[in-house]
């Protein structure tokens, strides 16, 4: 019996001990909240995006995987760059293309002209 009481009392002060660390009964008062797990934007804001961004980018892990909204962000970022490139890759190929016809078609006039000419000195 006396075993028995001084269990009881030794498990009322063990739990009168992390009842008063836990509501804050020590110096430093209760623990701070702790700040969620945020992603670090990685993709430079200031340069487009280049492939070792990409492999630098990493998601914080949540309990049921990643935060949706920051895979959705960063993969909306990703592909609005990819699509201003896509769209610059095009103006420049129609300006190559566009340069390459005038030259080409300088290039075919000049020619036509200087045939008679040399048809004359013959």
């Amino acid at each position: 019996m006396v075993m028995f009481l001084f269990l009881v009392i030794a498990l009322a002060v063990v739990v009168a001990a992390v009842t008063l660390a836990v509501v804050g009964g020590g110096d430093s008062g209760p623990l701070p909240d702790a700040e969620p797990e945020r992603l670090r934007d990685s993709l430079p804001p200031d340069r487009p995006v280049g492939r070792g961004d990409v492999e630098r980018l990493r998601f914080p892990l949540v309990v049921r995987g990643y935060r949706m909204a920051e895979v959705d962000d960063a993969l909306g970022r990703l592909g609005a760059e990819l699509s201003e490139r896509d769209a610059r890759i095009a103006d420049l190929e129609s300006a190559l293309a566009g340069a390459r016809a005038a030259v080409a078609h300088r290039h075919d006039r000049h020619v036509v002209m200087d045939k008679p000419a040399q048809e004359e000195q013959q």
